[in-house]
């Protein structure tokens, strides 16, 4: 089993919001593949990462999870360039892991 998670920013590179309709039909579009989504939005998480020594980058995100029994890379990677041009992002991170159920 896979859990797979996509980081969505809040905003675009120039601090324009997304919709809540873009955010909706990236989970309506999960839920229907994989029978089932978390949504982490209530609170947003901020990521930051170095673009350059003196450049500090932050990102307030929403998190996406589905969990699949196989992980299928080329869905996913086309999937992931998808949401990136959506997204208006260079880079989108789509991660998985791959885990147990107890």
């Amino acid at each position: 089993m896979y859990l797979i998670q996509i980081l969505l920013p809040l905003y675009d590179n120039e601090g324009i919001p997304f919709t809540q309709d873009e955010f909706l039909k990236v989970r309506d579009s999960l839920s229907e593949r994989f029978g089932g989504i978390t949504t982490y939005m209530r609170s947003p998480a901020r990521g930051l990462w170095k673009e350059t020594r003196e450049t500090t980058v932050h990102d307030d995100i929403v998190i996406y999870e589905v969990m699949a029994a196989e992980l299928d890379r080329a869905w996913w990677k086309r999937y992931r360039q998808q949401l990136a041009a959506d997204f208006r992002q260079d880079i989108l991170i789509v991660r998985s892991s791959e885990i147990e159920l107890l």
